[in-house]
């Protein structure tokens, strides 16, 4: 894989993630009284913003190179939402997730070989 598709993955995943991590935190949101609709909608918009971003890079990358070629990239996506959560929402990690994540892993590096 060339190093400028890499960052391309790279990107289009990061921007994935953090464009969802936007949104469970704006939704978070709601559930405060009164509901900080301000924050909501900025959080909200940003992340619709970022997704955004990730919807044109991956089409970018399907334009250069085949699905096959960059799908397992996006296996990195479950790996960089449990991070993600981990550090930014507070959430927990469990073995099983960790557990999970690596058979994941395993899976990608797996399919990315063949």
């Amino acid at each position: 894989m060339t190093p400028d598709i890499l960052l391309l993955c790279l990107a289009s995943q990061l921007c994935l993630v953090t464009g969802q991590l936007l949104l469970k935190h704006a939704m978070t949101q709601t559930n405060l009284a009164p509901i900080p609709w301000w924050r909501v909608v900025r959080l909200f918009s940003l992340g619709i913003a970022i997704l955004s971003g990730w919807f044109f890079l991956w089409g970018g990358l399907l334009q250069r190179k085949d699905l096959s070629y960059i799908y397992p990239c996006g296996g990195m996506g479950p790996a960089l939402m449990l991070f993600g959560a981990w550090l930014f929402l507070k959430e927990k990690l469990t073995l099983q997730s960790c557990i999970g994540i690596g058979l994941i892993s395993a899976g990608i590096a797996l399919v990315s070989a063949s």
